[in-house]
């Protein structure tokens, strides 16, 4: 298995460039392969690795383009509502990511005197994730039209992603609950909870916790990941334990003692 860690838009020109045997398995964490346009490259036919949206095809799959940390976040805590075609409103999203989410590379808002003590949102309503989540809320509810309002934000941390959002909703928190506990029941990384919640509960885990709360007609879905681990590198390994026939956890299971 070939793990591609490149950055953004640089691994179709190293599939270009090397060459690998018809049974190397690739699964890539850049972007290049996420949207639907940009699955099939070169005889290559890219699953987006979700696994609690794609794990029939993620087990059968040689290539897997790995979701971006924001749009995993995202998607865990809409896909029960589009599986159930409730999305029929826009979607207010408001999401803070540590700095590991900006990479390694140097920049203005990347430097810790910048980042300490501070925070800031970029990208309204046009971050790049954008993309992939639509696509896979409507794999689900193909009538899937509304707004995603999205507002992603710098926060004064290293690493994990803290997710809120709101939408229009009749039913009740019971009724939402039990569809939210039925689409994740026999998912080992996926946990459900109408109480409140903190990102130290997932931080370096492969952890997803998800909280709902009702008020009046509009319910608040908060989702919290690591955005290194369930987000990222964590999900890769995740989605290989499924290409390899192995427990989908294994390897998932320790806390790092370090960064």
């Amino acid at each position: 298995v070939v793990f591609l860690c490149l950055g953004h838009g640089k691994s179709i020109s190293f599939l270009k460039e090397n060459q690998f045997a018809s049974h190397t398995k690739i699964i890539d964490l850049g972007n290049d392969f996420r949207l639907n346009k940009d699955a099939h490259f070169d005889g290559k036919d890219f699953v987006y690795g979700l696994p609690e949206l794609n794990k029939t095809e993620i087990k059968k799959a040689n290539y897997i383009a790995n979701p971006g940390c924001f749009a995993t976040a995202i998607q865990l805590a809409l896909l029960p509502l589009a599986k159930h075609d409730l999305l029929n409103n826009d979607v207010h999203i408001n999401a803070t990511t540590g700095s590991t989410g900006a990479g390694v590379g140097l920049s203005e808002t990347s430097h810790f005197s910048w980042r300490n003590n501070n925070m800031s949102h970029y990208k309204a309503f046009e971050h790049q994730h954008l993309g992939e989540i639509s696509e896979s809320l409507v794999q689900l509810q193909d009538d899937f039209e509304s707004e995603l309002l999205f507002i992603p934000n710098r926060g004064d941390f290293p690493r994990g992603i803290f997710a809120t959002l709101y939408t229009i909703s009749d039913e009740s928190l019971e009724q939402t609950v039990a569809k939210y506990e039925e689409f994740y029941k026999n998912e080992p990384f996926v946990t459900v909870t109408t109480t409140n919640i903190n990102m130290k509960q997932v931080v370096q885990t492969n952890k997803c916790i998800i909280s709902l709360l009702k008020k009046g007609n509009r319910i608040l879905i908060t989702s919290i990941i690591d955005n290194l681990t369930k987000g990222a590198s964590g999900q890769a390994i995740q989605n290989m334990n499924l290409m390899f026939g192995l427990e989908e956890s294994t390897g998932l299971h320790l806390k790092p003692s370090g960064f």
